[in-house]
């Protein structure tokens, strides 16, 4: 019988799946796509999660990731921040990385269903089925790392659902001439986008914008042509760059309101347990290090065949303290930064204000990254 169901095959869902493998439990992941895939997302992941990589024996060197140790914000009116990252992060598609961790998890013997949807998920007599047309999955335990924002969110009456968020992100992959190990966040009216190298040569740009400019200018081009090219680095990246993707990843909706680490006993993970404001640039980092805290809290409290529910609430309530001492101030931080951006004025006050405070601006950035773990 499986032990756990883990609903999303993307960082969150993959790096559980590997680690609960190991561990000797019998894990089935439900993904909805098929690897290789792009996904709407920065693409930056923190030096933070080295110690941890290395103690999977992943090895960045062979997946070609680009180091960077350089930040520069923009704003709208051409006013530039420039920051050296002490601790640094480097560039990986999702593309790539999670085809990597996907093919190692089957060669370790998870068994993963792509191309399958779980269509709702229910909890009864201390076991959980996982519907998928036309099967039944049941286990004692279920992940969810189905991402941002899902139907199934919805179908769990998840509150943050229900408050409507104005945003759309969307995603390119570029080949340009733009240096290798930075990183930059390029501010504009209601919004922001991050632009950084990747795999191979790739470059990755992400945008944020609000969806009454996508209403009031009717398609994602004329929104680009009259608001995000207003920011002068945009522009130019937009006049050079060759686009690599036949179109655009896009979400719609994308959510920074509270989520629940724990919700209908499923044990939420990755951007499904909550998710940082993108001007962060960890929500690759937040993903891998949940898993590694969930995985960890499973071992811990989990045994088959003898997992009634006093045990089941002591692993979410010690999963729950976890994830929120760990990750709750980060999110806090990231909320209120991201109130800094989007107005072009505030944008720029905000960036003058830092220049002349270089060691308050070190601050702030230190201050959306954790501690290398293990």
């Amino acid at each position: 019988m499986t032990d756990v169901i883990i609903v999303g095959g993307g960082l969150a869902g993959l790096f559980n799946a590997i680690l609960l493998n190991r561990a000797g439990l019998k894990v089935t992941v439900v993904e909805r796509k098929s690897y290789p895939m792009h996904r709407v997302c920065g693409e930056y992941i923190s030096n933070e999660v080295i110690p941890f990589l290395s103690s999977l024996d992943i090895n960045l060197d062979e997946l070609n990731v680009a180091r960077i140790n350089r930040l520069e914000v923009t704003a709208a009116s051409g006013i530039k921040l420039s920051q050296k990252l002490d601790l640094g992060g480097f560039g990986l598609s999702r593309f790539s990385f999670d085809n990597f961790l996907y093919q190692k998890a089957l060669a370790e013997g998870v068994n993963i269903l792509v191309n399958t949807r779980a269509e709702d998920i229910s909890f009864v007599d201390n076991h959980f089925e996982v519907l998928t047309p036309g099967s039944a999955f049941t286990a004692p335990l279920v992940i969810g790392s189905f991402g941002k924002r899902s139907n199934l969110d919805q179908k769990l009456k998840r509150p943050f659902f229900y408050k409507r968020s104005p945003y759309l992100a969307v995603k390119f992959h570029l080949r340009m001439d733009f240096p290798t190990d930075l990183i930059q966040l390029n501010n504009y009216k209601d919004g922001y986008c991050g632009v950084s190298k990747t795999d191979g040569d790739r470059y990755c740009m992400c945008y944020m914008a609000h969806r009454d400019d996508l209403r009031k200018y009717g398609t994602l081009q004329a929104l680009e042509e009259n608001v995000i090219r207003k920011n002068p680095y945009l522009d130019e990246i937009f006049r050079n760059a060759e686009f690599l993707l036949d179109k655009p990843e896009v979400i719609n909706e994308i959510s920074f309101e509270k989520k629940a680490p724990v919700d209908n006993h499923i044990l939420m993970s990755g951007d499904t347990a909550g998710m940082i404001a993108p001007l962060c640039g960890n929500g690759m980092t937040m993903a891998i290090h949940s898993a590694k805290i969930l995985s960890e809290k499973i071992i811990t409290h989990y045994k088959p065949g003898s997992f009634n529910a006093d045990k089941r609430l002591a692993l979410e309530q010690d999963y729950t303290y976890t994830w929120n001492k760990q990750f709750a101030q980060r999110l806090w931080v990231g909320r209120q930064l991201q109130r800094l951006f989007g107005n072009d004025n505030m944008t720029a006050l905000a960036l003058n204000t830092l220049k002349r405070l270089p060691s308050v601006a070190q601050y702030l950035i230190s201050k959306t990254h954790g501690q290398p773990f293990a």
